[in-house]
């Protein structure tokens, strides 16, 4: 392959008449074009690969972008529904201490409520067997009454 040295100093001998030999300057020439159709023609082909890799690049860049969005508004939904889903457990636990507190408190009344039965039971038994009891002394009384009644 000739290079630009080569063709600076390429010297071609002169004739004496007609200046420089005429077949040594058509072969120069002939190699020169050669070289140089090559590599118009490798330089051609390279053009075209750096302006299919430029197109491939700004393909990839663009596909990086919409990647990066995507993930950024993936990021962002996540951590949108993360919060709806927080603040619907918080809610769902609130609400559940609630109920249980109010099942709690109606218990307790419940409770309350029981215990003033049962003593108002109590109350209604201790009275029961006062009236009873009282029957009872009343009934021996007039017992002993009649047996004495039958004594005499």
């Amino acid at each position: 392959m000739i290079t630009p040295l080569d063709i600076e100093n390429k010297k071609f001998s002169k004739q004496m008449m007609n200046g420089y030999s005429v077949e040594e300057v058509d072969d120069f020439l002939d190699d020169l074009t050669e070289d140089y159709s090559k590599n118009y023609k490798e330089t051609t082909e390279l053009r075209a690969k750096v302006e299919e890799l430029t197109q491939n690049l700004e393909h990839y860049r663009t596909i990086e972008e919409t990647l990066q969005s995507t993930l950024l508004m993936a990021q962002s939904t996540a951590e949108d529904v993360k919060s709806v889903a927080q603040q619907q457990a918080d809610q769902i636990i609130k609400e559940a201490k609630g109920l249980a507190q109010k099942k709690a408190s109606d218990m307790d009344n419940e409770i309350v409520a029981k215990r003033k039965e049962l003593e108002d039971v109590k109350k209604q038994f201790d009275i029961y067997k006062a009236k009873m009891e009282s029957l009872l002394i009343s009934q021996l009384e007039l017992l002993k009454e009649i047996n004495k009644n039958e004594e005499l």
